[in-house]
């Protein structure tokens, strides 16, 4: 039983992401023929009617290379902006969990800015954000003195600052734009809306359970305190202004001809941001862009996944390239603080 636990999730992920591959080439390739109808060029057409598979990835890849070169540089420096403000407001999830246990002195924003964007940037490339971004907070704030149940509530509570943030911004778009739904599941937009209603009571009631001051959980000898309003109105802040950081690169990326507004592209993201963290799949590949597509609206497919091109390049790549020299020079200043102490241990004392 054991084992079919330990595979099932992982076989999940990949049905997701072969579906949602399969769905994602069939979507372009429609595309494609779209676009040779529009532009009016048989011979383009008849291409793609006889192109076998990797024929017609050529074509694809060649039609998003035009989309990619038709953003204005505007809108790259734009999402660059983005990109940095969402990893900022990352930042201060950090530093909002070192503030709950009171470890917050002696540790610099520079520590924390460094320590987040090395964390967040592999594990949102890799997946299993509570295990790939934990083991990274382990080594380093362990480094400033934490111990190991403080890490661990730390990265719980910077999970839950995001998942808190998913639901204020969540609930938002359901109650204000129903209507988004409609393409991944046939319910009514009363129904929606009572979904996003409830998702802003729960944010409400946890807010009431801070005024309360709620006593701390014990568990084993182990006390989780609850967080108090001085955590939570830092939350209500920090938590979405991460997600408008991320949907605004894409935001950016797309054209304006078409573009349903920014609150739509926000919703989209979250959507699709989310059903790729529910299937467990690194960088929500193939999965995020078939919800998004699915959701997205009036706008053509290249266009689309030329703009998510972008959010993976900007939200992903780049972090990840930068943060592996970051790690290894960690990983060689401890090595080396570690054998300095070796050697200060064996050193006979001064007679």
């Amino acid at each position: 039983m054991k084992r079919v636990k330990d595979f099932f999730w992982p076989l999940i992920g990949l049905a997701a992401v072969i579906w949602s591959l399969d769905l994602l080439y069939k979507k372009l390739r429609l595309e494609a023929v779209q676009d040779a109808k529009a532009a009016a060029d048989p011979d383009l057409l008849a291409r793609i009617d006889h192109a076998g598979f990797l024929e017609s990835l050529s074509i694809i890849a060649s039609q998003i290379g035009l989309k990619l070169a038709a953003i204005p540089m505007q809108g790259y420096l734009l999402a660059g902006l983005s990109t940095l403000f969402a990893y900022w407001a990352l930042a201060w999830y950090d530093r909002i969990a070192l503030i709950h246990l009171n470890r917050q002195k002696g540790i610099s924003w520079l520590f924390i800015t460094t320590c987040s964007f090395v964390t967040y940037a592999i594990s949102h490339n890799i997946g299993g954000s509570v295990f790939s971004g934990g083991m990274v907070r382990y080594r380093a704030y362990t480094s400033k003195g934490l111990s190991a149940p403080e890490v661990a509530v730390l990265v719980a509570l910077c999970s839950f600052t995001f998942a808190f943030g998913t639901i204020v911004l969540g609930g938002l778009v359901l109650t204000f734009e129903p209507h988004i739904v409609r393409p991944l599941a046939p319910l009514s937009e009363s129904i929606i809306r009572i979904i996003g209603l409830a998702m802003l009571a729960f944010c409400v009631l946890y807010t009431i359970g801070s005024w309360l001051k709620f006593q701390p959980l014990v568990i084993r000898g182990f006390k989780l305190e609850y967080p108090g309003l001085h955590i939570v109105w830092r939350q209500w802040i920090a938590a979405p202004m991460e997600l408008l950081g991320a949907a605004g690169i894409i935001y950016f990326a797309l054209p304006e001809q078409g573009n349903p507004g920014f609150f739509i592209v926000l919703g989209a993201f979250l959507l699709s941001f989310s059903a790729g963290l529910l299937f467990q799949v690194p960088g929500g590949v193939g999965v995020m862009e078939a919800v998004f597509l699915k959701v997205m609206p009036g706008i053509p497919a290249t266009e689309v996944f030329a703009a998510l091109l972008v959010w993976r390049l900007f939200y992903l790549l780049i972090p990840l390239a930068l943060s592996i020299p970051v790690v290894l020079l960690f990983e060689r200043g401890q090595l080396a603080k570690r054998k300095g102490e070796a050697e200060s241990a064996a050193s006979p004392p001064p007679a």
